[in-house]
């Protein structure tokens, strides 16, 4: 063989070594795919995905026969939510300009911290200044507000926390077992919202690599997800089973995530797996101890729903929040979810809901808890998740066009409101209780009345009753505001609920009164929850000034929800519009899609 003819040869048999060594690598690190937006004319996506990805290449032990497809249909237009002329209402929030810098620099001081002090931790200790990792160490404050610092216009720190969660390994949990609610609402929400307002690539593919790991958590005999689940376990390919009680909200709340990510990515998995779960609910509201409504706890294993206790508060408040805006998400195209909210607010309404007696003669509505046993029993205590019920039925009722729903809203918002004033200090107790009146039309305040409850409250809780009991001493002694009638729990842990509800009532009606309700509770807030290292939670509203304790959290919710919601509150009503966005569990606006 000639010289020239061996080097030619040598030549491509380098080349062709080179050509297999760079497969090899592309293979092992990553592979490029093309993401083709559903129902979109958006054009394809490039994203680089590990097809050695842990959660990826898992067996499948109980598959699906068919996936569900996402609606092929082009979405319908829904009513429009907020007023019709934005700018009328940019010139109402004209004064608001301060206020909204109050907020923004409160979020500022804050984030400050968290960068100085807890990097890449799930969350800032703020008394001791120390990190606290709660959810997989898996950054989740910087994750729940990638969408706030966009929002808020801080885009070089948007910059550096997107690099920061590049690199998380959602293949390597700190903590063995994690909420897969909690990661669904707080993390994947959070990632795909950030991606929905920027468009960065780089979000797409965490939203991905944890939207597998997440639908890995579906892989039961009924296609139930595990809440709490065993990461570890999973990995090692370990079975686990179905629990046998969780909360209805930890089940039901995967929808709107789901059919987003499903949405972005072309693919129906996700849709399908969370729309399984609907159906379950779907097939069950009908026939639970109150039809309607589903109970705080089920049992998810057998896929049962007999528990007796129902409420629009603690373990259910995100799940009938979710329902018009998965309606609206869909484009209108799945009717389950419009139907199953008609019937669970048309329940509700007729027996979680009730007027307060107070000194004020408030027309003001609270949502109690509903036990079921040979009757229905009311149990008059409104809890701060309750707030919740008074955004709901505003944005619903505008969505699906049920005025009733608007003067519900109303009176819920009021009664959270009047709850705020009702405590010295400003802030609502995370629960109380309160006297019922027997008509929602006529509800005369009678001192005599109130004090008698007061009395049967303090004797229910103990083991004998005590006849002597004074109850002016005891109403001085625990502090309860005229009208209350006890707190169970005194907590503020600087929840979104009440200025979440507030801030959608003030979007769909643009009632002006709410701006300044809303300046003085975040007002009440800031100055007595404020640190050195950001905000803390408050053990008991009812005491004040020297006497006031602080507790040494600041859940991320601070300042992924609450504070984004004074923010928006305070902001021009086109920025993050209600007719182009919905609000997931965790205060993460997604992206509705648009009508043609």
């Amino acid at each position: 063989m000639s010289r020239p003819r061996r080097h030619f040869l040598g030549a491509c048999l380098g080349a062709f070594l080179l050509f297999l060594l760079y497969r090899y690598h592309h293979t092992n690190t990553g592979n490029l795919i093309t993401i083709s937006p559903h129902g979109t004319s958006k054009a394809a996506l490039k994203v680089e995905i590990n097809p050695k990805y842990l959660w990826r290449k898992l067996p499948v032990r109980y598959p699906v026969a068919e996936i569900r497809p996402l609606p092929v249909a082009l979405p319908r237009t829904l009513p429009e939510v907020q007023p019709t002329d934005p700018e009328a209402s940019r010139l109402k929030l004209k004064p608001q300009t301060s206020r909204q810098s109050a907020v923004k620099e409160a979020f500022e001081r804050c984030w400050k911290s968290y960068q100085s002090l807890a990097w890449r931790a799930d969350e800032l200790a703020p008394l001791s200044g120390s990190p606290k990792n709660t959810l997989g160490g898996w950054r989740a404050t910087l994750i729940d507000n990638l969408d706030t610092l966009w929002i808020m216009g801080m885009h070089n720190e948007f910059k550096k926390a997107v690099d920061a969660v590049t690199d998380i390994k959602f293949e390597h949990p700190q903590s063995p077992k994690i909420n897969t609610y909690d990661v669904n609402i707080h993390l994947l929400g959070g990632l795909l919202a950030a991606f929905d307002l920027s468009a960065d690539l780089k979000l797409l593919k965490k939203s991905i690599e944890l939207g597998d790991m997440l639908y890995a958590a579906f892989d039961t005999p009924n296609r139930m997800p595990i809440i709490h689940w065993n990461a570890h376990k999973a990995a090692r390919k370990e079975e686990q089973p179905t629990e046998e009680s969780v909360h209805s909200v930890e089940l039901g709340s995967f929808t709107l995530e789901f059919i987003r990510l499903s949405q972005i990515t072309g693919d129906p998995k996700y849709f399908d797996a969370a729309q399984r779960v609907m159906e379950l609910f779907d097939t069950q509201q009908g026939a639970t101890k109150l039809a309607g409504l589903w109970p705080v706890s089920v049992n998810a294993r057998e896929g049962r729903f007999d528990d007796n206790t129902f409420t629009l508060g603690a373990g259910v408040s995100s799940l009938y929040k979710s329902l018009p805006q998965a309606y609206a998400l869909l484009g209108s195209q799945v009717p389950m979810y419009r139907r199953m909210y008609e019937n669970a607010t048309l329940t509700a309404a007729g027996h979680n809901l009730f007027r307060p007696m107070s000194p004020e003669g408030k027309d003001v509505l609270f949502s109690g808890t509903v036990r079921v046993y040979s009757q229905t029993d009311l149990e008059a205590q409104m809890q701060y998740q309750s707030c919740a019920a008074g955004g709901m039925f505003a944005l619903g009722g505008a969505l699906l066009n049920i005025p009733t729903h608007q003067e519900i809203a109303h009176k819920l918002v009021d009664g959270c409101i009047w709850a705020h004033r009702a405590i010295p200090l400003g802030i609502m107790p995370e629960a109380f209780d309160a006297v019922p009146c027997a008509s929602q039309t006529n509800c005369p305040w009678s001192e005599r009345y109130w004090k008698q409850e007061v009395w049967k409250k303090a004797n229910s809780l103990e083991p004998e009753a005590d006849p002597n009991l004074k109850v002016d001493a005891l109403i001085k002694d625990r502090r309860l505001p005229t009208g209350f009638v006890g707190i169970p729990d005194t907590a503020y842990n600087l929840r979104p609920e009440a200025i979440e509800s507030m801030f959608t009532l003030y979007r769909v009606s643009g009632r002006e009164d709410l701006l300044d309700a809303a300046w003085d509770m975040f007002q009440a807030i800031q100055s007595a929850t404020q640190t050195k290292n950001g905000n803390a939670a408050i053990a008991a509203v009812t005491d004040e000034g020297s006497e006031l304790t602080l507790k040494d959290s600041m859940d991320s919710m601070w300042m992924a929800q609450t504070l984004k919601y004074f923010y928006l509150m305070f902001s021009s009503p086109d920025l993050i519009s209600l007719d182009e966005f919905v609000f997931n569990a965790g205060g993460h606006p997604l992206k509705r899609p648009e009508a043609p």
